[in-house]
């Protein structure tokens, strides 16, 4: 039975994803080692995985995404003003201009932002995913497939090329 992209399965794939819109490429793995993840456990954006399921290998798949398949709409409130103050000891290293994306220390861990606003006293930060609210292209070829050992499944994620644990 040839094999297809399928729940507990661990996919290998390439892929390239552009944005419609402008056709610009926001990330591709072409020139790095194919990707890899066990299919149906929520590693993947929803709608990567719904689009190649069923895919065999050596199949190419292109597909656009809208933006709730992808990173989810933008959420108006994950916009937050922090004072200038709060960034005295990164003015050195960061120069603080609109488009510059830093990390902030959050309580629950680091999040990142990208800076849409400046004034003289407050700092305009977006902690929205950078594609959020964009539909994504995606053309993906399936390289290699196997069935996730019964360790993957449990753990939910795929533990590399032959499912042993990398420590």
């Amino acid at each position: 039975m040839a094999e297809i992209v399928s729940k507990d399965m661990v996919a290998s794939v390439h892929y390239t994803g552009t944005l419609p819109d402008s056709g610009d490429e926001f990330d591709s793995s072409i020139d790095r080692e194919p990707l890899t993840f066990l299919v149906g456990h929520g590693q993947m954006i929803p709608g990567f995985e719904e689009e190649i399921m069923g895919a065999k290998v050596g199949e190419k798949r292109e597909f656009t995404l809208t933006p709730e398949r992808a990173y989810g709409a933008r959420d108006e409130e994950a916009m937050m003003s922090i004072p200038r103050s709060q960034f005295a000891q990164l003015e050195e290293s960061a120069k603080l201009e609109v488009g510059t994306q830093l990390v902030a220390q959050m309580p629950h861990g680091p999040a990142p932002f990208t800076i849409t606003e400046l004034d003289e006293e407050n700092v305009t930060a977006d902690f929205n995913h950078a594609l959020a609210g964009k539909s994504l292209t995606f053309s993906v070829e399936v390289i290699e497939l196997r069935s996730a050992t019964s360790d993957e499944i449990a753990h939910g994620h795929a533990h590399g090329p032959e499912g042993h644990h990398h420590h």
